[in-house]
C-alpha cells in the first residue's frame, strides 16, 4: 500500500526521497530480523500466541507511523512494523498442523500465499488513492484497522498450537543469528549505492556477518536446546532450500518491482508510460495473474509435487524475463501487459507459493519453526539483494552503453539467477507423501 504513497511521504514531512528510502530498508531489514526467531518461539509457547504478538506489534507501528512528526519517527514506526515480517510463515505453519493431509494443504497453502501476494493489486491502488486525497497518514491509519480486524479473527477463528517439546528459547542463538542477516543486509543494501557507497564500512559489514556465523555455528553445536542444530544446517533440506529462494528472489524481485516499471516510463525509449498509469500495465496485472494462478498451482502440487511445479515455474520465469530483455528497445503496453501477466503466473503464482510451502512441509516435527523463519529471511535477504545487484549492473551498463543496454543488462543478469536457482532446486529434497510419513524418514541428508 505504501508504494504509491513515498513521494506523498516525502512532501508532508518535508525530507527527502534518501531519507523515506532510508525507512524502507529499516522495515524490510527489521521484517527479515523478525522472521528468523518469532516462528521458533511460536513453537515454544504457542503459535497463536505469538501471531496475535505480531499482529499487535505491527498496529503500534501503524499508529506510530501514522502520528510520526517527521521522518525520524516514521522510521520508528516502521522498524516497529517489522514485526509483521513472519506473520505469513506461521500462518502457515498453523495452517500444516491443522490439515495434515499433504495434498489439502497443498491447496490451501496456496491460496494463503496467493492472497498474501498482494490481493490482486487492490493494495497499490487503494494505497495510491488513500494518499491522493487524504495524505500518506491515512494509507497508516488503514494499515491500522486491517491489523485490528486480523486480531479480532484469529482471536475468534484460530486455535493454538505448540511444539510436542517444551524447552527454553536460544536467545544467544537468536543474537548471532541475526547479527548474521543484518551484516549482510545492510552491507548489501550500502553496496548498491556504487559511487556513492561506503565500500570500508561495507566491508566491517561483511566481516561481521562472517564472524557472527562462525560463532553462531558454535553457539549452536554446544546448545542444550539450539534455535536450528547444526545437524540441521547440514540437511539438503536448510541449505538446499535457502539457497534457492536466495537466488530465485535475487533474480526476479528488482526486475518486477523496479526494472520494469522504470523502462516502462524511461523517456528515452519507446513506452513513456507516466507514473500515474504505469502500475495499471505492470504491478497490478503482475499481482493479478499471481493471485489467480495461486490455487491452480495448489491444485498442481498435490497432483505432481511441490518441487516439480517450482522448477516448472522457474523455467518459465526465466524464459520470460529473457523475452523481456530482448524486447527492451521494442516494448509496448501491450507488451509490457502480457509480460507482467506472465511473469505474474509464473513466479508470484507458482515459484513465490512453492517456496513458501517447502519451508512448512520439509521441517522437522520436533523444530518446525525454523525453516520457514529462515526461509522468510532469504527472501527478505533476496529482495535488497536483488536491488543492490541488477540496479548496479543496470546502472555501470547504461552508463558505457545507453539506457537500453543497461535494462537489457540488468533483466538478463535476473535471468541467470534465476537458472542458477533451477540447478540448485534440484538439491532440495523431496518432501514426505503422506500425512503419516515424516520428514526424517523422507529426507536424506
Amino acid at each position: 500500500m505504501l508504494s504509491p504513497a513515498l513521494a506523498t511521504m516525502r512532501e508532508q514531512l518535508d525530507t527527502t526521497d534518501a531519507q523515506i528510502g532510508v525507512t524502507q530498508t529499516a522495515f524490510f531489514a527489521s521484517a527479515a530480523l523478525f522472521s528468523l526467531f518469532l516462528p521458533r518461539w511460536g513453537d515454544l509457547v504457542g503459535r497463536k500466541k505469538i501471531l496475535l504478538l505480531a499482529l499487535g506489534g505491527t498496529t503500534i507501528g501503524c499508529v506510530v507511523a501514522a502520528l510520526a512528526p517527521n521522518v525520524a519517527i516514521l522510521g520508528v514506526g516502521r522498524v516497529i512494523q517489522g514485526i509483521a515480517g513472519p506473520i505469513v510463515p506461521m500462518a502457515l505453519i498453523m495452517l500444516h498442523v491443522q490439515v495434515p493431509d499433504p495434498k489439502r494443504y497443498a491447496k490451501l497453502m496456496a491460496v494463503l500465499t496467493a492472497v498474501n501476494g498482494g490481493i490482486a493489486g487492490v493494495d497499490a491502488l487503494a494505497g495510491g488513492w488513500l494518499a491522493g486525497n487524504w495524505g500518506f497518514r491515512s494509507v497508516f491509519w488503514a494499515m491500522a484497522i486491517v491489523c485490528v480486524i486480523a486480531i479480532l479473527a484469529v482471536l475468534g477463528g484460530a486455535l493454538e498450537s505448540r511444539s510436542e517439546e517444551r524447552m527454553p528459547m536460544d536467545w544467544v542463538g537468536v543474537f548471532f543469528l541475526v547479527l548474521v542477516l543484518a551484516g549482510l543486509y545492510f552491507s548489501f543494501n550500502e553496496a548498491g549505492k556504487l559511487a556513492d557507497a561506503n565500500w570500508p564500512l561495507v566491508g566491517v559489514l561483511i566481516l561481521v556477518a562472517i564472524v557472527a556465523f562462525v560463532v553462531f555455528w558454535k553457539v549452536e553445536e554446544r546448545a542444550e536446546h539450539p534455535l536450528v542444530s547444526t545437524t540441521y544446517m547440514r540437511q539438503r533440506r536448510t541449505w538446499g532450500l535457502l539457497s534457492t529462494t536466495l537466488l530465485t528472489m535475487t533474480g526476479v524481485f528488482a526486475v518486477m518491482n523496479g526494472l520494469v516499471p522504470n523502462l516502462a516510463q524511461d523517456a528515452e525509449l519507446g513506452v513513456r508510460l507516466g507514473a500515474d498509469v504505469v502500475s495499471f500495465w505492470t504491478l497490478t496485472p503482475y499481482a493479478i495473474a499471481g493471485l489467480v494462478m495461486g490455487p491452480v498451482a495448489g491444485q498442481l502440487a498435490a497432483k505432481f509435487g511441490f518441487i516439480r511445479v517450482l522448477q516448472g515455474g522457474l523455467v518459465l520465469s526465466f524464459v520470460g524475463l529473457v523475452v523481456t530483455a530482448l524486447l527492451t528497445e521494442s516494448l509496448t503496453p501491450v507488451a509490457l501487459l502480457v509480460i507482467s501477466i506472465v511473469i505474474g503466473i509464473t513466479y508470484a503464482g507458482v515459484c513465490n507459493i512453492m517456496l513458501n510451502g517447502l519451508g512448512v512441509v520439509l521441517s522437522p516435527k520436533d523444530n518446525q519453526g525454523y525453516l520457514p523463519g529462515m526461509n522468510s529471511g532469504a527472501f527478505n535477504l533476496g529482495a535488497g539483494l536483488s536491488f543492490a545487484i541488477l540496479f548496479a549492473i543496470n546502472t555501470v551498463v547504461a552508463q558505457s552503453s545507453g539506457a537500453a543496454a543497461g535494462y537489457r543488462a540488468g533483466i538478463l543478469s535476473g535471468a541467470v539467477l534465476m537458472l542458477l536457482a533451477l540447478a540448485v532446486s534440484f538439491l532440495i529434497p523431496k518432501p514426505p507423501e503422506s500425512a503419516d510419513e515424516s520428514a526424517e524418514e523422507q529426507i536424506v541428508a
